[in-house]
């Protein structure tokens, strides 16, 4: 029965491409059109079969981290994009749609984050072994979607630009106050302060995040104008000219988005300026994958733009500014994963090979979901006063593109 109804669900999903099976029988099926190369999966175990009738979106991927499943090649960017391109076309088997229209009822139910389960999501994730994110990351630690203006751009070329471009819409001024709402290892918080002569406030849950930040400005000398304090972002008081918040919103969850808004609202001064920076839904409010909410970012959700805007109109802000950066995290993530598998045996030596397999996991199929399933990143540019910010872009971008690029101070730290 299993065999049979696995079979109906391949043969209803994979319409284009070329997909062979292997079954633990022995017994090798193809599916597609034949166009394309050829990705071939065997399954090891007959239990695999029943897990992925049943919840597909969870089991692949354990499946693939536990061993149970293997690719030819291990060729996961050919898989995933087979699934994925075939799903938007022709959508799931008619036993899983009740099954997503359940995730998504219940989705303010997983994404209920007060304070306490914050800081518990947050360490599940950011407070892994700081070798692991060496291991990726540019030297800087952004890990958030890079910004790359040129095609040819590195790494770490592009996450200089994705700060600078931010700094710009953010219009600072030397002596500014900024709050970093989810300020990571440091990386804004530390641009803003020593190429802009901003003083940043930057608040974190994750312990090993605001002690590797912490030291980070120390070292830099700019202690006594960066700030990185052990808190949640609706504990702070005071009110800054700059509010500067990236790839935070994907841990606040739904319920928590006016609350969020309100309080960017509040910790503004009335002439202030923020930029929120998120990825987002292009098709609409959805639930979070299974996998992902298990093993990378638990309680966490990626918005779609309406879900957004209709926070953000109930709190009294200007929307200054949207823009969308399509296929930048695409490219970005491929990065991160050519480096991790280039580092794959120094990862096992910090974790095992289940982990690796399953960080894999994620980071291919984070890539692949924005190469096909419209995921894209936005940015919020906000106010609390209308002609806070100029009328026009044309601050954004120069006639001369070299000066476009980042401060040398700033290039010079991208190398080290």
């Amino acid at each position: 029965m299993w065999n049979a109804l696995l079979d109906q669900l391949l043969r209803h999903l994979v319409k284009k491409g070329s997909l062979r099976v292997k079954l633990p029988d022995g017994r090798q099926e193809s599916y597609g059109d034949e166009s394309g190369r050829t990705v071939s999966v065997i399954i090891h175990e007959p239990g695999t079969i029943r897990r992925l009738i049943l919840n597909p979106e969870l089991a692949v991927g354990e499946a693939y981290m536990n061993g149970d499943v293997t690719i030819e090649d291990d060729d996961l960017h050919g898989f995933i994009a087979i699934m994925l391109a075939n799903k938007n076309d022709h959508g799931m088997v008619w036993w899983l749609r009740p099954v997503e229209y359940l995730r998504k009822a219940f989705r303010w139910v997983w994404q209920f984050n007060p304070a306490s389960r914050s800081k518990r999501n947050v360490a599940h994730h950011y407070d892994l072994s700081g070798e692991l994110y060496d291991l990726f990351l540019d030297k800087d630690r952004q890990y958030s979607c890079a910004y790359f203006r040129h095609p040819n751009d590195t790494l770490e070329q592009a996450q200089t630009n994705k700060k600078h471009h931010i700094a710009r819409k953010l219009l600072l001024k030397p002596g500014m106050t900024v709050l970093d709402i989810g300020c990571g290892w440091g990386g804004m918080a530390l641009t803003l302060a020593r190429d802009y002569g901003a003083r940043v406030v930057g608040v974190t849950l994750s312990e090993e995040q605001h002690a590797i930040a912490t030291r980070r400005a120390q070292e830099a000398g700019l202690a006594d104008r960066v700030e990185f304090r052990l808190m949640d972002y609706r504990e702070v008081t005071e009110t800054f000219d700059r509010i500067v918040s990236v790839g935070m919103i994907e841990h606040v969850g739904v319920p928590h988005y006016r609350e969020y808004f309100r309080q960017v609202h509040d910790r503004l001064k009335p002439d202030g300026v923020a930029l929120i920076h998120t990825i987002g839904r292009a098709d609409g409010p959805g639930s979070t994958s299974p996998f992902i909410r298990k093993y990378i970012f638990p309680g966490g959700y990626v918005p779609a733009m309406s879900e957004a805007m209709a926070a953000i109109e109930q709190q009294n802000l200007f929307v200054d500014d949207v823009e969308v950066w399509r296929l930048h995290y695409a490219k970005t993530l491929r990065h991160w994963q050519e480096r991790f598998d280039a580092n794959i045996d120094k990862a096992r030596e910090i974790y095992d090979d289940r982990f690796c397999r399953m960080w894999r996991f994620y980071l291919v199929g984070a890539e692949m979901t924005f190469r096909h399933d419209d995921q894209v990143v936005f940015q919020f540019q906000l106010s609390r006063q209308q002609d806070a910010v100029p009328l026009t872009r044309d601050y954004l971008y120069r006639d001369d593109d070299s000066k476009d690029r980042a401060p040398a101070t700033e290039l010079q730290h991208a190398a080290e």
